[in-house]
């Protein structure tokens, strides 16, 4: 998956073949939803595009033009009237998912999730909790811009308890 440096969504949609390695850009977003989740079971090959052979020049290049995302593969297709979400946070730590119900109303988690379910039973027969999945792409470390400062990761601090050792945030 590509994402464009000046917005901070996923401009474009590529699957890299699993025979030439080369990349190939999927035309919608549904597309590659479908490759993505049965990645692992059904490798994509260019062979898979009637239109394209391992001959063809790749449709784009993994370079700094752009960030790429790497999304892992097998998570579930969102299901029907339901929209998954990208979002790039501005340090390009990580990537945030939401996801959009049909009635508009954004969900962050799976917590989030199972209330809104609760809360709607118009929608309890037609989702479950494993259709949606909130596990981000990786940001390669290459696809940072240089002029972003690096997150600076927290302060842990150690507490000890009678039983046990644990660590928390400060």
């Amino acid at each position: 998956m590509e994402k464009s440096r000046k917005t901070n969504t996923a401009d474009a949609y590529a699957v890299q073949c699993g025979k030439c390695f080369k990349w190939r850009l999927i035309p919608t977003k549904e597309q590659f939803e479908d490759i993505r989740q049965n990645f692992i079971d059904d490798p994509w090959a260019c062979d898979k595009n009637p239109n394209v052979s391992c001959d063809d020049p790749g449709d784009i290049e993994y370079d700094t033009r752009n960030v790429w995302v790497i999304d892992k593969p097998n998570l579930p297709k969102p299901p029907s009237g339901v929209e998954r979400l990208l979002i790039m946070r501005s340090d390009y730590s990580k990537m945030d998912v939401n996801y959009v119900m049909p009635n508009g109303k954004k969900l962050r988690s799976s917590v989030e999730v199972e209330k809104f379910l609760e809360a709607h039973p118009e929608y309890k027969d037609k989702y479950s909790l494993a259709d949606f999945s909130f596990t981000t792409p990786k940001i390669p470390p290459e696809m940072i811009p240089k002029d972003i400062e690096p997150k600076v990761p927290s302060v842990r601090k150690k507490q000890k308890t009678k039983d046990s050792q644990s660590i928390s945030e400060v």
